[in-house]
């Protein structure tokens, strides 16, 4: 696990104003109760753990609910949170035990026990919701509760389950107030993190308070904090112009990210390698008209990755030609391998083939307001219609409403951002590929599903390059998706807030205790 190299780990700080000395070393303020306010696009789907796998959730889950493990910054293993030792037992990585911490409290003040651990990763699988993150998992068999003591087994040899566990995933749920069987749907939420949720208005606000009762591996729970949530990225921007929050994060307009500089007055921008990516998701089912992989070989030949960065993100994201992003263990070239440049002969020759109709005719939907979503649609439109091969209609949804409409089969393609769950290649392979994946575009391939499991029994992950670049060629040749691009990640502050550059490494992990007035 130590041999992961992660590009999103080596941070580039462009600092206005002042030297990375100067402000990063200034002691913080004494007035703990001075709020910091965030603004985000990051739409809340829903406060319940076991009912979302989504950024703006786990943002908020990473600050409100505990894990036994979480990731420290810049770290590619999980340390103890609310466990206070975890390990494998044997050598066959099937069975995990953790022992928690004798002084985890819920807001009730009831202390919170392995019971509460094997009821909360219970009812995750259980509830199994819809766009939920029970694939994580796949590989949990049976639980067992011991006084502190919580022991998970495996159905099969997983090496990368205790990042799992450090997932929102795994956060630690009240008992006594999350149903068994279904998801909570007040405005509540009941967890032992670093911070407190006080109230929470959806698509509006969340309001934070430091939690008195937190133990843990977060040090300092930090600052009240308000999250204010924007429908779209130019009204996110508007705010950050009237002075209506702090920081901005998650996703400015990137027109505006593109004319960023140092020198800009008043601010401090953070600049961040990241493994989040995009990905074109494709419907493989029978009855879809992208069902034949020869017509998914031809929309691939035909997307031009290098115009949609420069026309749609100016720049402020990399073309992505793999599954996995760069700086991840067994990053390669795959797409590019398999259609090095935009080949309109190629795709036609792919289309005759599989004996379709011409012009094929496909909906492509996107979350609205989500970064620049909706103007990608229209570049990627526009590329795959200017070919003369297919006809694309676009639709925007709101996030919640587009969340289900592809996971319920109404969209033949659609775009979505994959945020890395933890430091480790597996995340964007089961997660994204595997029989099951969160994608839920019913793909399922034998030979990726045993990729997958042959990786996950390598307990030093430097030794999964080899099947990771195969389970890609093998993704580049199945096409139930197509990678598009891997994002830079910003964060921009007003010049007396720092912390800024722990906020967000693209790990899930939100940090809002790390924001503090300079």
């Amino acid at each position: 696990m130590r041999s992961v190299r992660m590009r999103i780990l080596a941070t580039l700080l462009v600092l206005a104003g002042v030297g990375v000395g100067a402000w990063q070393l200034l002691p913080a303020q004494e007035d703990d109760n001075r709020t910091i306010t965030v603004g985000t696009t990051d739409a809340v789907t829903s406060l319940d753990p076991a009912g979302a796998y989504d950024a703006g959730s786990w943002a908020l889950f990473s600050n409100v609910f505990q894990s036994l493990l979480t990731f420290e910054p810049g770290g590619a293993a999980p340390v103890p949170d609310a466990a206070r030792t975890c390990g494998f037992v044997g050598t066959g990585l099937r069975t995990y035990r953790c022992t928690l911490r004798d002084d985890v409290t819920f807001p009730s003040g009831r202390k919170a026990t392995a019971e509460d651990v094997k009821y909360s990763f219970e009812r995750v699988k259980r509830i199994n919701a819809e766009v939920g993150p029970a694939s994580l998992f796949a590989t949990l068999g049976t639980v067992e509760a011991s006084g502190q003591t919580v022991t998970f087994h495996l159905s099969s040899p997983d090496a990368t389950f205790p990042f799992k566990v450090a997932t929102a995933a795994g956060s630690i749920v009240d008992r006594d107030r999350y149903p068994r069987r279904t998801l909570r749907t007040d405005t509540g939420a009941d967890g032992t993190g670093p911070y407190v949720l006080k109230t929470y208005t959806k698509d509006e606000r969340a309001v934070l308070r430091p939690n008195p009762r937190y133990r843990g591996a977060v040090g300092e729970t930090g600052r009240p904090v308000v999250l204010r949530y924007y429908r779209t990225s130019q009204e996110l921007a508007d705010g950050w112009k009237a002075k209506k929050f702090d920081v901005a994060a998650r996703q400015l307009p990137p027109d505006l990210l593109a004319r960023l500089s140092p020198s800009d007055p008043g601010q401090r921008v953070t600049e961040v390698d990241s493994a989040e990516t995009r990905n074109l998701v494709l419907d493989v089912r029978a009855g879809s008209p992208l069902h034949d992989r020869r017509v998914r070989q031809a929309i691939a030949a035909v997307i031009n990755r290098e115009e949609l960065v420069s026309r749609t993100y100016k720049g402020t994201t990399d073309a992505l030609y793999g599954l996995i992003p760069a700086g991840i263990t067994g990053h390669s070239t795959s797409f590019f391998d398999a259609y090095p440049k935009p080949d309109r002969k190629k795709a036609r020759e792919l289309l005759e083939e599989a004996g379709v109709d011409l012009p094929v005719r496909f909906t492509y939907g996107y979350g609205r307001g989500r970064g620049a979503a909706g103007a990608e649609a229209a570049e990627l439109k526009r590329q795959l219609e200017a070919s003369g091969l297919f006809q694309v209609t676009t639709r925007g949804y709101e996030w919640t409403d587009f969340q289900k409409r592809y996971a319920e089969g109404k969209l033949d393609a659609w775009a979505v951002g994959w945020v890395a769950d933890y430091p480790d290649p597996d995340t964007f392979g089961a997660q994204l590929v595997g029989t099951g994946n969160s994608m839920k575009n019913g793909y399922s391939s034998k030979a990726v599903d045993q990729l997958i499991l042959d990786t996950q029994q390598a307990a030093d992950r430097s030794r999964t390059t080899s099947d990771f670049r195969q389970l890609q060629d093998v993704v580049a040749e199945d096409v139930p998706l197509i990678p598009l691009w891997q994002r830079k990640e910003y964060v921009l502050s007003s010049e007396d807030v720092g912390g800024g550059q722990y906020l967000s490494d693209g790990t899930g992990v939100f940090r809002l205790w790390r924001l503090g007035w300079i």
